[in-house]
């Protein structure tokens, strides 16, 4: 079963509170999706590390309910 955007949505905002996020259904289908967030969590963070860090907050949905995440994560300024 696709994971809905809203829930996406909730688990990034729960992990980065601050965060500007945004997010884009690639193909339609609830499977493929691209976010791009920019949190102060990710400050002095190298871009790996960043990506590791918004898979722990899928809390191992990626793969599963959601098959595709293309990523764009930046610092925020403080």
């Amino acid at each position: 079963m696709p994971m809905p955007v809203t829930e996406l949505e909730a688990y990034l905002r729960e992990a980065f509170p601050d965060a500007a996020i945004e997010i884009e259904d690639l193909a339609g289908d609830g499977d493929h999706y691209k976010a791009r967030i920019v949190s102060t969590a990710f400050a002095g963070l190298a871009r790996v590390r960043q990506h590791q860090l918004v898979y722990a907050a899928l809390k191992g949905k990626m793969g599963g309910e959601l098959h595709a995440l293309a990523l764009e994560t930046s610092a925020a300024a403080a």
